[in-house]
């Protein structure tokens, strides 16, 4: 019996989705909930699962844009596996009772290859037969030659000069389409600017050199910076809620609860998961909320639902080296916190010159919604918290905040 596999639908007001990669060829023979492709939406990058166990017809190539619902393959599920690939795999398996040690002087090299290792997925191979180019080396998943790998060595067979003249040409992602397109419409659709302020960082400094191994060692995360920046955000908003706030239609709605995206870099570029209700999180909460999210991201696991919602955002660009910035809004919220890297530099100290460690910070924010004086006010009132944490995040108790 042919089973028909259909795309599902990655989340609300998705329509379509594009074929990022086929992760099997035509004709392989698949199990069921095996990863078969991976298919890019203008929010995330998702696994598509074989539904049943058989072999597989691939109706649609890599890069293809496809609908939601739309037939992208067909699933034999009467027909069997090759013989020789069973006995393979079986073999694979099978081990000796107590095994005795192999003589490495006679012992054969390991191999390596997988089904993919120089296999080319169907576009790369049509893209071989057209252009004639052979010996491609593929950098896809297990060795799999990509579109890409082709390009790039058709290009080099036409190298000319005294050096190499390639480059590479290739479709844009579905999630950096969408991305580009939201930039370009903060820049044209809201009135965004930008307010500075340095924070000296010492205070923080002191209390994680002298605290950071007990708390590593209760609860199995680091004291880092985005537990007090989110708190120091968390305590800025609740002095100032109109930065907490975002144009619907004709009428703005400001928010109670405190949910702060985090922009953390992943193998598909920069994602936004939210941390909900930071107000009720303690240093503890956040920390591990944040490290849960960035392994989710890294791993390719974040989903849409754990994307959307955030009322403020926090990105820093000082994990790449950036000084300063001017961070773009994360449509429809209001408001942006960029963090940078941290310096030494001399600053005056009850009129003496010191050296302390500064980061450069930076608020951007739709000025439709937050004034001038509570766009200020917002960022002084995050730079005091982190300059003052132990009055102001901890209520003048260090092990208490800290659950020490």
């Amino acid at each position: 019996m042919i089973l028909e596999m259909k795309v599902p639908s990655p989340g609300e007001s998705i329509s379509e989705v594009e074929i990022a990669e086929w992760l099997v060829s035509d004709g392989d023979y698949v199990e069921k909930d095996q990863e078969i492709a991976e298919i890019d939406s203008d929010k995330a990058t998702l696994a598509l699962p074989a539904e049943e166990s058989g072999v597989i017809k691939l109706l649609a190539e890599d890069g293809d844009t496809v609908q939601v619902g739309q037939v992208v393959c067909t699933i034999d599920r009467d027909a069997k596996p090759d013989a020789s690939a069973v006995a393979k795999k079986e073999g694979s398996k099978e081990a000796a009772p107590n095994p005795m040690p192999a003589d490495k002087s006679t012992e054969a090299p390991k191999s390596t290859e997988t089904y993919a290792t120089g296999t080319p997925s169907p576009a790369a191979a049509k893209m071989m037969d057209e252009s004639g180019v052979k010996n491609v080396t593929g950098t896809g998943k297990d060795g799999r030659i990509t579109k890409s790998d082709v390009t790039d060595a058709i290009a080099s067979m036409g190298s000319a000069g005294n050096g190499v003249r390639t480059s590479e040409r290739k479709k844009m992602s579905s999630l950096r389409r969408k991305l580009a397109q939201r930039l370009v419409s903060v820049k044209n659709e809201t009135a965004m600017l930008t307010t500075f302020n340095e924070v000296d960082m010492k205070p923080i400094f002191d209390l994680r050199k002298e605290y950071k191994a007990a708390f590593a060692e209760k609860y199995g995360v680091g004291l880092g910076f985005m537990s007090f920046f989110t708190l120091a955000v968390v305590h800025a908003l609740e002095k100032y809620p109109q930065v907490n706030s975002m144009i619907d239609g004709n009428e703005m709605e400001t928010f109670e609860f405190k949910d702060i995206s985090i922009a953390v870099s992943g193998p598909k570029g920069l994602m936004v998961p939210v941390i909900r209700n930071a107000e009720n999180m303690s240093f503890a909460g956040v920390e591990k909320e944040v490290k849960r999210l960035a392994t989710r991201v890294r791993d390719g696991k974040i989903t849409i639902d754990e994307m959307t919602g955030g009322t403020f955002t926090i990105t820093n660009g000082g994990v790449f080296g950036s000084m300063l910035s001017t961070p773009i809004i994360n449509p429809p919220q209001s408001a942006i916190l960029g963090m940078h890297n941290i310096v030494e530099r001399p600053v005056a100290i009850d009129g003496k010159v010191e050296i302390r460690p500064i980061m450069y910070v930076a608020l951007s924010y739709d000025h439709r919604v937050i004034d001038g004086s509570e766009s200020v006010g917002s960022l002084v009132a995050i730079k005091e918290a982190l300059e003052n944490p132990v009055e102001i995040l901890m209520g003048g108790n260090v092990k208490k905040a800290l659950g020490l």
